[in-house]
């Protein structure tokens, strides 16, 4: 539980770090005082967000994929065939995640 608590804030820490230059674009462009962008910041957060939890579904989907091959070789072309459309469901979700959080932030 450690791994995964040190996880989730190395991604809230990047993605902060991603929505750094939307926040300093709109100060620079006459923005508020502080430099306060919530839906740049928003859109950092969700975007890292997404990327982590689809990351680590991805990961969670293969090793599970991995040890049933390793423990029944014979039926890998099954179990890859049933692993696959999960798997684009999950990067698809992940990518229109990201898309939006894109429009998010160049739509204002």
């Amino acid at each position: 539980m450690k791994k995964l608590a040190k996880f989730a804030f190395v991604g809230i820490v990047v993605a902060l770090f991603a929505a750094a230059p939307v926040l300093a674009a709109d100060e620079a462009a006459g923005g508020a005082a502080m430099g306060l962008d919530l839906a740049g910041l928003g859109a950092g957060l969700g975007a890292g967000l997404i990327a982590i939890g689809a990351g680590m579904g991805i990961g969670r989907l293969a090793a599970a994929a991995a040890e049933g091959i390793s423990r029944q070789p014979s039926a890998a072309a099954s179990i890859t065939g049933a692993v696959n459309l999960p798997l684009f469901l999950l990067e698809g979700v992940a990518i229109i995640g990201l898309v939006v959080g894109l429009l998010i932030v160049f739509m204002r």
